[in-house]
């Protein structure tokens, strides 16, 4: 166990972001971990080394702080497996003047309920960047939990973490964390390059919330000691709304991970992650956004609702976007220029659910495929592509490695790929296909394009209800009475 997490941090990333291509398969060897019962391992809830395991028995006591009134009404929402949940917020007082919401949840205290009210983004910073003319989206709700805990740029991490004594770092947070938890992060810029390990339960996942949507941004440390900005190796564990930054690089090892997932049932939402590895130079090491991995037995992690762009030196064919080497689903993602694939699935993958994403600028537009194997001998198949928008990229939609003659490509508009729009295997057939331009509000292949389409788009009504999302990208409903758009954006 320890073994595999400590060999990770370099030599397993280089094999998770490996390129399909056919060119690249001898450079991506497949995983070399203890393969034993591997149907208990499957379900594996996090697996850490000593140095790194933050379990609840290290979390503090019960803090001394002064009870918040609890604000008494009732909602829910969908948690990420499925589950009706109860709304929660952070706290007010102090901590509201740093971005945080009305209070309404209790903070540690295992005996009173959390709060009712949605966490709203009253912010339209770099919203503008997709959405020019679009209103600023609510941030992802979250159940209430029993544990409450705050950080902010203003923070201290000798403070005791309430909403009046927030924590300054996420090195800090996590040894707090168990299930149960919400950690609400106010706006301001956070050194990244950390680990989080500890993993909920169904019932009591942990949650990471940027209480304004990109507000809470991570960017390199002044001396950076890993490739990854955010490390997350637990399961049943949410990120949402964080704005993840490889920009500035400064000294130490450059960034080229993203967000890299290794634990089971987690959500990655409404993130913003950019820049990343645009500086770095090419190699088979590879680079990647979001990275969901079943190196570790990982399965059934959602990608939803991020924002993915410039990803990888230009012409580097290992540097992906969205990479899955696991079951889980992909939808409402916008991603452009990223140096090889959009979405790309491989090693592992199979079962994916990949629906209502846009996909630009990038080498390819959506790889669907497995190969160089860690627990399983394939194919990628049940893989099922709805309604995505794959708009000129060089290639658009390509099967690769071995797939199975059960996946399906259903109501996507696929334009203007100049190389192939669409290279399926097994005989298959996509069905229903748009095949013009998306009228995107406002297109450009560089700068900052606003991918919504607009009210005349072939996009609009030619989806279907099937795989979609209940909301779009900025959390406006799809139902029957507005038609089911193709891509990320209702109309």
């Amino acid at each position: 166990m320890k073994k595999l997490v400590t060999f990770a941090s370099e030599i397993r990333l280089s094999a998770l972001v490996c390129s399909s291509i056919a060119v690249l398969l001898t450079a991506c060897g497949g995983g070399t971990a203890d393969q034993g019962n591997s149907a208990q391992a499957s379900q594996n809830l996090a697996m850490v080394s000593s140095v790194d395991a933050t379990t609840g028995a290290s979390a503090p006591a019960v803090m001394a702080a002064a009870q918040l009134q609890q604000d008494g009404s009732a909602a829910s929402a969908q948690a990420g497996n499925g589950a009706s949940v109860a709304m929660a917020t952070p706290a007010q007082g102090e901590f509201a003047l740093a971005g945080y919401g009305a209070a309404s949840a209790s903070e540690q205290n295992p005996n009173v309920a959390g709060s009712s009210l949605i966490v709203s983004d009253s912010s339209t910073m770099q919203l503008a960047t997709v959405s020019a003319t679009a209103p600023a989206p609510s941030l992802a709700t979250t159940p209430a939990t029993t544990y409450n805990y705050y950080l902010s740029p203003t923070g201290n991490d000798n403070n005791s973490g309430t909403s009046s004594a927030p924590w300054r770092t996420f090195v800090r947070a996590a040894k707090a964390a168990r299930a149960g938890t919400t950690f609400w992060v106010a706006p301001g810029t956070y050194a990244g390059g950390f680990k989080t390990t500890v993993s909920g339960t169904a019932s009591a996942r942990i949650y990471w919330v940027s209480t304004t949507r990109w507000g809470a941004k991570i960017v390199p440390p002044a001396s950076s000691l890993n490739n990854i900005a955010w490390d997350s190796r637990g399961s049943y564990n949410d990120i949402i709304g964080f704005d993840v930054d490889g920009t500035s690089s400064q000294s130490g090892t450059k960034w080229t991970h993203g967000i890299y997932s290794a634990g089971s049932y987690d959500m990655i939402r409404n993130n913003h992650v950019h820049n990343i590895a645009t500086s770095v130079t090419c190699t088979s090491a590879g680079a990647s956004a979001i990275g969901v991995d079943s190196y570790y037995y990982g399965v059934n992690t959602d990608v939803l609702s991020n924002l993915v762009n410039d990803i990888g030196p230009a012409g580097c064919r290992y540097d992906q976007g969205i990479y899955i080497s696991t079951s889980g689903t992909v939808k409402n993602n916008v991603v452009y220029r990223v140096a090889e694939a959009g979405i790309h699935l491989w090693h592992d993958a199979h079962n994916v659910i990949i629906s209502n994403n846009t996909v630009t600028t990038s080498d390819t537009g959506i790889i669907v495929g497995a190969g160089d194997y860690y627990h399983t001998t394939g194919p990628d198949d049940y893989t099922m592509v709805y309604n995505n928008i794959v708009f000129d990229n060089k290639m658009g939609v390509s099967e690769q490695g071995k797939t199975g003659t059960h996946n399906q490509y259903r109501n996507n508009l696929v334009y203007q790929n100049p190389t192939y729009n669409w290279s399926l295997k097994n005989g298959l057939t996509n069905y229903n296909t748009v095949a013009s331009n998306p009228l995107f509000i406002g297109y450009s292949r560089t700068g900052s394009p606003n991918l919504r389409i607009s009210t005349s788009s072939p996009a609009v009504g030619r989806g279907t209800s099937s795989y979609a999302y209940a909301t779009d990208f900025l959390d406006r409903p799809r139902n029957s009475t507005t038609g089911y758009d193709i891509g990320a954006y209702q109309h």
